[in-house]
């Protein structure tokens, strides 16, 4: 049986830490399957030509000039049940750092905006009904895929 988490060494922990992937994971690849079968066509993290935008969105519509990030909810400090979790294992480190996540999301949304772009945050937890957020997406980027 493996250790519990509140047993790991800070080796071990940083070890784990780096296995977590900040691209092409199983949320971001579910949202980009579902609007790809539904004719939505979009560059991938935040490159929209030449240009690197700020906080390299997940998805980039740019004729559109709409974005989308795809969070988890406990990294991104969401308010739900998974992000509103405190772990109690080095509680002032995860506080501070996910503290850090939310402003610096919340930074980079009003750079993209003032520059014009539309942004969604999709939740790791609303990949649970996915017809509502297929809904919400929909509404978002506009009828006409493509």
């Amino acid at each position: 049986m493996g250790q519990s988490r509140d047993l790991l060494t800070p080796e071990q922990r940083s070890r784990n830490m780096s296995k977590i992937r900040g691209k092409n994971t199983k949320p971001e690849l579910l949202v980009r399957s579902l609007l790809h079968a539904k004719g939505y066509r979009y560059r991938l993290h935040g490159q929209s030509g030449a240009t690197k935008l700020p906080g390299r969105p997940d998805l980039v519509f740019a004729g559109r000039r709409k974005v989308v990030f795809v969070n988890g909810c406990f990294w991104h400090f969401h308010d739900c049940k998974v992000g509103l979790h405190a772990p109690a294992a080095n509680a002032e480190f995860w506080e501070a750092k996910r503290s850090r996540t939310r402003e610096r999301d919340a930074q980079q949304r009003e750079l993209l905006t003032a520059d014009g772009w539309e942004v969604l945050t999709v939740w790791e937890c609303e990949l649970k009904d996915l017809p509502v957020l297929e809904n919400r997406l929909t509404a978002f980027l506009g009828s006409r895929a493509g």
